[in-house]
């Protein structure tokens, strides 16, 4: 089995932080791969920023199906590019905000979700309306932390997102704690020991899920309206994208 995990960002340092998470938890005898796009912004942060990123997603999945890969993982919180990527393979395709939601649910009445940037916010809520799980969300929090410094500072980073998550596990009335950036795979073990609530984190979730959807052997219908696209000619820039 060969999960490819997609890192809509161009940020190769978080690409690899992203494979080793998702490699931790794979099962034995599970291929992880990770690739991020050759184009597009460092970081997402914005429904600009996503509208962009999902190109190089579709893109990554292209590539992914001449190279066999069984399922997909879009390791962005903001889904860019997800039902378009369906589209495009029978394979599965995991959103990590959709994992998360689903994962959280399981364990718990109600749970928040503490993010990045509080503009980010609005985007996880738009998420959790769209996937059904509103009700399910007592607060949609932001720690204010710009994606990148995920990379570049995280001690100081990791103090910010412990302390959101200790509002929100003793002011949301929530039986767990979603994570709200890709950027955060490799601080789960550490914020559940400092908050002591289930952290559930959407790379780790999206793997399993993968897993466990190539192994029922249940792929994206190609009935209705995530059936392949139709067969037509692309002009400028995009005429690689046309058949």
């Amino acid at each position: 089995m060969h999960i490819r995990l997609i890192n809509p960002n161009t940020t190769a340092s978080m690409t690899e932080k992203i494979g080793a998470a998702g490699l931790k938890v794979a099962a034995a005898g599970t291929v992880v791969s990770a690739t991020n796009p050759d184009a597009g912004p460092v970081s997402i942060e914005s429904h600009f920023d996503e509208a962009i990123s999902a190109v190089g997603v579709l893109e990554e999945i292209r590539r992914g199906e001449q190279e066999g890969v069984d399922a997909y993982v879009i390791a962005c919180f903001g889904d860019p590019g997800l039902l378009a990527a369906r589209e495009l393979t029978a394979a599965p395709v995991i959103g990590i905000a959709e994992a998360a939601f689903h994962l959280a649910t399981l364990i718990s009445t109600r749970f928040s979700v503490v993010t990045t940037l509080g503009r980010t916010c609005i985007i996880a809520e738009h998420l959790l309306q769209s996937y059904g799980f509103a009700h399910h969300c007592r607060k949609v929090r932001a720690a204010e932390i710009p994606v990148l410094d995920l990379e570049d500072d995280g001690a100081c980073a990791l103090g910010r997102i412990v302390d959101e998550c200790r509002r929100a596990r003793d002011e949301d009335g929530v039986g767990s704690i979603v994570l709200g950036c890709g950027g955060m795979a490799d601080l789960t073990d550490e914020i559940r020991e400092a908050v002591g609530l289930p952290i559930v984190e959407g790379v780790t979730a999206a793997v399993k899920l993968a897993e466990s959807l190539v192994s029922l052997r249940l792929g994206t219908s190609k009935h209705g309206d995530l059936a392949f696209p139709r067969s037509k000619p692309f002009t400028g820039r995009f005429a690689y994208l046309g058949n």
